[in-house]
C-alpha cells in the first residue's frame, strides 16, 4: 500500500494507494472538522487547490449530524460529494481537549457533550464503530492524549493504555469490515505513538505498536505546548522505531516551517487547522512570510497576497480589495485567504515532493525557509 520512491536522508517520497485514490507524499490534509472547511469552503473548491486528503473529526460528527445520520446518507464521501480519500480522526483528542468533565476508565472515556452538556461513553469499540458509520478511508484509533507537562509514572500508565486500546481498535475494525452493511470493507486503520518527550516510553511504545503491523502511524501529543526543538528531538527520536514500509503521519503540526523540519526527519502526513484558522482572522501565508491583510499598510496596495500564486484569490483580486471585505466583516474575505493559505500549503507540499524526485529536498527546504523567515510584505 505505500512504496517509497525516492529518499533523500530520512526524508521520503512516496505513493499510498487507498481504495479511494492514491496518495502522493508527503502530503497536507486540509482539515474539514465537520465535514467542511471552516471559511465557506467546499469539497469542489478543495479539487480547484489541489487537495489530496480532507480530514474529518469522529468526535464532532458523532455530536451532529450523527454519524448515523452519515451511514444512512450513504458515507462521508457521498455525504460531502468527496471522491478522495478521508482521513478521520479519532475523537480522543477533542475528548480530552473540549469536555470539562470526563473520567477515564479502562473500557473507555465518560464525558459530557460540549455542546448540550449531555453525558457521552466513548471507547476504543465505539470510535471505530462511529468512523466504520462515517465509512472513511482512514481511520484513526482512539487514543489517550495525555496532558503537557504530565510525569513520567502518568505518561507510563497512559501509553499502556493506549496500547491495549489499540489491539481493541485493530479486533473491532476487522470485525466491522467483515459486515454486510459497511460501507468501506476496506478502511484503513492508523495507530497512535504517545509518550511526550520522554525519548524512551516513545520507543518502546513505538516498537510495541509496529508489531501489530498497522496499515500506518501516527505521532501524536506533540504541538501541545513543548518548543520546536522539543518536538523536532521527539520526531527524530521515534520515527527510526516505526515500520520503515509504512507512512507516519505527525498530528496537529503545523506552520510551514515545522512541516519542512518533520519532512526532513521522515514524516509522511500532515495536518493542521492553522491555514484555515488563521486565514478567518486575516492572516495570509505567503512565500516571503505571513502577512496580517488588516494592517493599514495594505489599504491602497494593488498586488496580490502572495504575488506568482495562482489560487482563486491571487488570479482574481487585490490586497486592497481583500483587506476591505474582511475589515467590513464580509465572508468573501475570509473565503479568499483560507483558499488562499490552503493553495499554499497544497502547493508546498507539491513543491517538497518535486525537489524530493529531483534529490534537491535539502536545497529546496534551506531556500525555502530562507523566503518565508526573511520577513513580511
Amino acid at each position: 500500500m505505500f512504496k517509497i520512491l525516492k529518499k533523500e536522508g530520512e526524508a521520503k517520497r512516496g505513493e499510498f494507494t487507498t481504495v479511494h485514490g492514491t496518495i502522493q507524499t508527503p502530503v497536507f490534509m486540509n482539515v474539514g472538522t465537520v465535514a467542511a472547511i471552516k471559511g465557506a469552503v467546499s469539497s469542489l473548491d478543495l479539487k480547484d487547490i489541489n487537495t489530496q486528503v480532507e480530514l474529518c473529526n469522529t468526535y464532532h460528527l458523532h455530536l451532529r449530524p450523527t454519524d448515523a445520520v452519515v451511514k444512512k446518507m450513504g458515507g462521508l464521501h457521498k455525504f460531502m460529494n468527496w471522491d478522495r480519500p478521508i482521513l478521520t480522526d479519532s475523537g480522543g483528542f477533542q475528548v480530552f481537549s473540549l469536555a470539562k468533565l470526563r473520567k477515564i476508565k479502562e473500557e473507555g472515556v465518560y464525558f459530557n457533550s460540549h455542546i448540550d452538556g449531555r453525558k457521552i461513553f466513548m471507547g476504543p469499540e465505539q470510535s471505530m464503530q462511529i468512523q466504520s458509520n462515517l465509512a472513511s478511508t482512514i481511520a484513526m484509533a482512539f487514543d489517550e492524549c495525555p496532558p503537557h507537562p504530565a510525569t513520567r509514572e502518568y505518561m507510563q500508565d497512559s501509553v499502556d493504555r493506549t496500547t491495549r486500546w489499540l489491539i481493541r481498535c485493530k479486533d473491532e475494525m476487522n470485525r466491522l469490515n467483515s459486515l454486510d452493511d459497511t460501507i468501506n470493507k476496506h478502511q484503513m486503520l492508523f495507530g497512535i505513538n504517545q509518550g511526550g518527550t520522554f525519548a524512551d516510553i516513545r520507543q518502546e511504545h513505538a516498537k510495541v505498536i509496529s508489531d501489530l503491523d498497522l496499515d500506518g502511524y501516527a505521532i501524536g501529543g506533540l504541538a501541545v505546548g513543548e518548543s520546536h526543538e522539543q518536538m523536532y528531538e521527539t520526531i527524530e527520536n521515534t520515527v527510526p522505531f516505526l515500520p520503515k514500509d509504512k507512512p507516519v503521519y505527525l498530528m496537529g503540526v503545523g506552520t510551514p516551517a515545522n512541516i519542512l523540519e518533520a519532512v526532513d526527519r521522515g514524516v509522511d502526513f500532515f495536518d493542521c487547522v492553522y491555514p484555515s484558522r488563521n486565514g478567518r482572522h486575516g492572516q495570509a501565508y505567503t512565500n516571503h512570510g505571513k502577512i496580517n491583510i488588516k494592517n493599514a499598510c495594505y489599504e491602497l496596495d494593488d498586488r496580490p497576497l502572495d504575488e506568482g500564486c495562482q489560487c482563486p484569490a491571487c488570479k482574481n483580486f487585490s490586497r486592497a480589495y481583500i483587506r476591505h471585505l474582511v475589515k467590513a466583516n464580509e465572508m468573501l474575505g475570509m473565503r479568499l485567504i483560507v483558499l488562499h493559505n490552503l493553495y499554499f500549503y497544497n502547493t508546498m507540499m507539491e513543491e517538497i515532493r518535486n525537489s524530493l524526485d529531483k534529490g534537491e529536498f535539502k536545497m529546496y527546504k534551506k531556500e525555502k525557509l530562507s523566503k518565508i523567515n526573511g520577513g513580511q510584505l
